[in-house]
């Protein structure tokens, strides 16, 4: 294992790919603990020390949020357009023929969904302000500091959606899933501190903690398995003659995912009872909208009913536009594919 980890830093290539992929994600974390001047940080942690709805908007913000950093919104701003945009292209005409135009199409699709990341991130960034106003943790209730507050939290936005676009193209990997990664494992360090020292003091027994190592190993397994998993329709290319060569004439196939639509839909899920739950976090004053952020809450019967429906509506959906039939059967026609033993044309 070591003389592989040894042998990677032997390609050029990869290893300044590597390089500059470390150095984003210290960007990140460093913009992460970069707090914002005129928060009570002292109140902000008891606020989220209660867990809650809270607690769990912050896991995607890598901590972000409770220390209230330039970076406290986060890039699900970003990722909630990506995915908008992405269920849009199967509705406007316009952007589905964007989406077949190659890279000049792409790129147009990509300057629309960081224009509408903007717009969310302001959206946010305003509703943030005004709930730090009402539950007093905004020492400074002037209106130019709310308008600079504004600015700031959606510039850093937009600056780790840039981040995430220059790890794409130069560093290794998706650059906002690895932001995501990264902002979730930088609690694992302290979780495994309280856990020891529950441990010491009797809370949590031998067996409970093994038991727990043995169900994170399983779902981890699990997980893998599932995203792994696959079907290969095998695919035959007829042989075409073109000039004085010969191409084609050999197999492939086409993989069917058990896991097609990914993780996205889970994160979409979470994003649309989240927001729900966070506008009546600026309202704790309305009985109706307090009871509804409750009910809301990570872990709670209705929050887990909504949040399996929701997974399946836009997994169906997800999936249908990850996997195109018909945007597939055309480029096998143009290249002349067949499914072995299936009849090409419509049934």
């Amino acid at each position: 294992m070591f003389e592989t980890i040894r042998n990677l830093f032997k390609i050029p290539d990869l290893k300044k790919r590597l390089i500059f992929t470390v150095s984003m994600v210290i960007v990140v974390r460093l913009g992460s603990h970069l707090p914002l001047p005129g928060i009570d940080t002292e109140a902000m942690a008891n606020l989220f020390a209660q867990g809650g709805i809270l607690g769990f908007f912050d896991l995607f913000a890598g901590g972000a949020l409770s220390r209230f950093s330039i970076f406290a919104l986060g890039i699900m701003p970003y990722i909630n357009a990506s995915i908008i945009m992405s269920l849009l292209q199967s509705v406007i005409p316009i952007l589905e023929q964007w989406s077949k135009e190659g890279e000049e199409g792409r790129n147009k699709i990509t300057k629309i969904t960081r224009y509408f990341t903007v717009i969310l991130a302001v959206v946010q960034a305003f509703g943030i302000s005004f709930w730090l106003q009402n539950i007093g943790v905004l020492m400074i209730s002037d209106l130019g500091y709310r308008f600079l507050l504004i600015i700031t939290l959606t510039a850093g936005t937009c600056l780790l959606m840039w981040l995430g676009e220059q790890i794409t193209d130069f560093g290794i990997g998706n650059g906002i899933s690895i932001i995501i990664f990264v902002g979730i494992i930088a609690r694992i360090p302290t979780q495994i501190i309280q856990t020891i020292k529950l441990v010491n003091i009797g809370e949590i027994g031998l067996i409970s903690l093994l038991g727990l190592l043995a169900i994170f190993v399983l779902v981890i397994g699990g997980v893998v398995a599932i995203q792994q998993g696959q079907r290969r329709i095998p695919v035959q290319y007829a042989k075409r003659v073109i000039g004085r060569r010969m191409y084609g004439g050999q197999g492939t196939h086409i993989p069917l995912r058990v896991n097609q639509a990914g993780v996205i839909p889970i994160i979409f899920a979470s994003a649309i009872l989240l927001f729900p739950a966070t506008i009546a976090q600026f309202f704790q004053n309305i009985t109706f909208l307090k009871s509804l952020s409750e009910a809301l809450s990570p872990g709670k019967p209705l929050y887990l009913t909504l949040y399996a429906i929701l997974i399946i509506i836009f997994t169906f959906f997800y999936s249908a536009i990850t996997f195109n039939r018909a945007n597939l059967a055309d480029k096998m026609k143009k290249y002349g594919g067949f499914i072995r033993e299936i009849r090409p044309g419509k049934n």
